[in-house]
């Protein structure tokens, strides 16, 4: 476990996410999607150097940093490389991680991977369209999951409600 403050978070293996998002039929929905034709100049042409950073090499911006932990309106928020919705603003909560937090995804807009990069497993999650990272999801959210999914906030762009 890493200790952020006083909470323990747990980095085990999420499986529950790996077994309940089909990552396989995900991105092979979005297989022709010019998204998925895109350079790595390009990506760097359309993105800031933070967000290439996040979604394409599988940064992590510092905590804190987001403008979105501060977002309260009503909304979506959607993937910053290529514009699919990924969570619904009812969906967000405060998880005093320093990192916009959701208790559910999309299920069909992202795809998971087993990320071994540390020394304790996690499920990394992305953007099903165009592969870009967002963050990775825990099972030490709140009700009615009990998932956490963590992301980066320069991986997304929110998009308020219509009045």
């Amino acid at each position: 476990s890493l200790l952020l403050g006083a909470a323990a978070l747990t980095l085990a293996p999420n499986a529950w996410a790996q077994r309940s998002i089909p990552s396989a039929a995900n991105e092979a929905r979005f297989a022709d999607s010019p998204f998925r034709r895109l350079s790595e100049a390009q990506w760097r042409a359309q993105l800031s150097p933070l967000a290439f950073a996040v979604l394409r090499e599988r940064e992590t911006e510092r905590a804190g940093t987001s403008e979105l932990n501060r977002e309260r309106r009503r909304g979506a928020y959607v993937c910053a490389g290529c514009g699919l919705e990924l969570f619904r603003s009812e969906w967000k909560f405060n998880s005093g991680t320093g990192w916009p937090s959701f208790t559910r995804v999309i299920r069909e807009n992202v795809g998971t991977r087993s990320d071994r990069e540390l020394d304790e497993p996690r499920t990394e999650y992305h953007c099903a369209r165009c592969l870009g990272h967002q963050g990775h999801v825990f099972e030490d959210g709140p009700p009615p999951t009990g998932l956490r999914y963590c992301n980066n906030g320069v991986a997304l762009n929110f998009a308020p409600a219509r009045a």
